[in-house]
């Protein structure tokens, strides 16, 4: 990884490159705030300040190098457009500032994209053409259809306008909060920490620069390690689940990040969920993957002043709900009891009894005769139940058994 007598002198982007996007873009872009958050400094065991950038018009970071890239058109390249491929929140970074700058922007997107992205961008005038079945059939398409068209392609991460505009984020970062000596940053391709990584090393002290990436899809770890790792699975950061790593972003990590650390998918769940609960901001789990990786890392950043970003905020509504009521399964707060019980008149009154006397609220009751090993004359129940935590759940547990219960927790994965 990097050393602190290497310079960004050789590399694609420098400081200079990074100044100027932010005096291009600084009026159109929110200057999202960088906030202490004392409950997770107190939690961590570091000094954590948020950066806010899911707090962006189309919740994403993305918007800085989209509008970057886009103001360095020529006006031929205007007047013919832009074309990306992307499901998330490129798209929507791209279209937005297109469609405010009078550039006619196309997307392509494969097939099996939620409707919902499909609609969002579509609203932010953009074009959208659906091809293929994954990223890769999509992306390849477009390449197509600018050769076709005259197009030019707005890469989501690797293209030196892109890295600039996204490591403005770091400019205002350490502008607002000098005392950060780490910042962790979520990497998919690599754009945001390369732009970061950058404004870190030109800072005039010492800042270490860590990535984080889910360990399900550690493509740059692997790269610049020099391993093979499979890079596969539904991770909860599907914003950062990159196969394939850019070219100009993975020398650039590899000159400038110090290190990359992997997270699980619980941690992920974990940080969204506390994100929500502490400080009120809904993240998308590749947002949450910086604060994952204090919680998952501890010791690697105790005592330390840490810059997190919060790199975007956009997650289906549906999915957030299932990853808060996990988090409440795991903290004892809500639990799902199996108990044996004999099919008789009175028996579920009685249990129902002991869930009353303990003060735990039930909340639903799963009732099965037929698909048991039990007895015909047994059955088991399921109910799922909210605690005020788990020693609350844990009083429970012992009542019912002491009643004579058969009980057992329906566990998590």
């Amino acid at each position: 990884m990097a050393t602190q007598t290497k310079t960004d002198t050789a590399l694609p982007v420098s400081i200079d490159d990074i100044r100027a996007a932010h005096a291009r873009i600084r009026d159109a872009v929110v200057r999202t705030p960088t906030l202490i958050s004392r409950t997770l400094s107190e939690l961590t065991g570091a000094t954590v300040y948020l950066k806010f950038e899911n707090l962006q018009f189309t919740a994403a970071y993305k918007e800085r190098g989209a509008l970057n890239t886009l103001l360095q058109l020529t006006p031929e390249a205007r007047a013919k457009g832009v074309i990306a491929a992307s499901a998330g929140n490129h798209a929507q970074g791209l279209a937005y500032h297109a469609k405010r700058l009078g550039i006619p922007a196309t997307i392509v997107m494969p097939t099996n994209t939620p409707t919902v992205k499909v609609v969002q961008t579509e609203g932010h005038g953009a074009t959208v053409v659906l091809e293929g079945s994954t990223f890769d059939a999509a992306y390849a398409h477009a390449r197509v259809l600018e050769a076709e068209r005259g197009y030019t392609f707005v890469h989501p991460f690797d293209d030196p306008r892109i890295i600039a505009g996204a490591g403005t984020t770091a400019i205002e970062m350490l502008e607002d909060v000098p005392d950060i000596d780490t910042i962790v940053t979520p990497i998919g391709g690599g754009g945001l920490i390369s732009g970061m990584a950058t404004v870190a090393r030109a800072a005039g002290k010492r800042i270490e620069v860590i990535g984080v990436e889910a360990e399900l899809f550690p493509s740059m770890y692997a790269r610049i390690r020099g391993l093979k790792m499979p890079c596969e699975g539904d991770t909860l950061a599907e914003g950062i689940a990159v196969k394939e790593p850019g070219a100009i972003t993975s020398a650039m990590v590899r000159e400038l990040v110090d290190d990359i650390v992997l997270v699980s998918e619980r941690s992920l769940e974990e940080a969204v969920s506390l994100l929500l609960q502490i400080e009120k901001t809904v993240v998308e789990g590749a947002g949450a993957a910086g604060l994952a990786a204090l919680m998952q890392h501890p010791e690697r950043f105790m005592g330390k002043t840490v810059g997190v970003v919060l790199c975007g905020g956009n997650i289906d509504t549906r999915l957030l709900a299932n990853v808060l009521l996990r988090d409440l399964a795991r903290s004892g707060r809500l639990a799902r009891l199996r108990i044996r019980l004999q099919d008789q008149p009175g028996a579920l009154f009685n249990v129902a009894r002991i869930f009353d006397q303990e003060r735990i609220n039930i909340i639903e009751v799963y009732h099965q005769r037929v698909f048991t090993t039990l007895p015909a004359k047994g059955l088991i129940t399921d109910i799922e139940c909210e605690a005020r935590d788990k020693a609350h759940l844990d009083r429970l547990i012992a009542a019912l058994k002491a009643a004579g219960y058969e009980t057992s927790t329906v566990e998590l994965a």
